[in-house]
């Protein structure tokens, strides 16, 4: 019996130690979310917005087709720990998921148009991924600045929902902090254009997102 007794405890205690380490990341990812959103402050008149939908090649030349986007950098954004690297985040324990920095003229494109890129431009309903791409680092998430934004996510999000019929996947964050991905990654699409990856997933993406939405396109992509 006290043997038995020993061994029921020893597995409590167990039990206890390791759901407190598997807790401990989503309380501290809890907290990102309810944090109050960080102000980017333009500069040189350029603003700056951030987006997760899937792999960062394929996004970040996604908007750099689109008027008014001066640059899209790759990243990482959403997540609890800091300087997260490629090999980090793709463990899923960091809480980031691969987004793009996207530098834009507002007096050319507003952020409502840019959310509308953003929906136009993936599978809206892929929970946790985007086509081949599988794992909470490559979810979907919006970020907003002010509360002002944060209802223009909601409301398109609401409507897009009630239009498919299906929950959107997208997630809804504050912004708290942009980290620059490994310079390897930066204009992956345009400087890989032969990468199997490329020709079978981002340009085909790309394109199919051009179609849907070739008004708001830089003329040199437009057909």
């Amino acid at each position: 019996m006290r043997v038995h007794k020993t061994l029921i405890t020893t597995f409590v205690l167990v039990l206890m130690f390791s759901c407190k380490n598997n807790a401990q990341p989503n309380l501290e990812q809890e907290s990102i979310i309810q944090s109050e959103p960080v102000q980017v402050a333009t500069e040189n008149g350029k603003a700056k917005a951030h987006f997760a939908s899937g792999c960062f090649w394929c996004v970040e030349a996604i908007y750099e087709s689109v008027k008014g986007v001066e640059e899209a950098i790759s990243g990482y954004a959403g997540g609890h720990t800091k300087n997260p690297t490629y090999e980090s985040s793709n463990t899923g324990q960091t809480g980031h998921a691969e987004a793009v920095e996207v530098i834009y003229n507002p007096k050319i494109i507003s952020f409502s148009t840019l959310v509308d890129v953003y929906f136009a431009s993936q599978n809206p309903t892929q929970f946790n991924g985007q086509g081949p791409d599988h794992g909470s680092q490559y979810r979907s998430i919006i970020f907003y600045q002010n509360e002002k934004q944060k209802e223009i996510i909601l409301q398109k999000k609401k409507a897009l929902a009630n239009k498919l019929g299906k929950p959107i996947a997208a997630e809804v964050y504050p912004f708290q902090k942009f980290w620059v991905a490994e310079e390897y990654h930066q204009n992956y699409e345009k400087l890989h254009p032969e990468n199997s990856y490329i020709q079978g997933v981002s340009i085909p993406r790309l394109k199919r997102f051009q179609a849907k939405m070739p008004e708001v396109l830089k003329e040199k992509h437009q057909k």
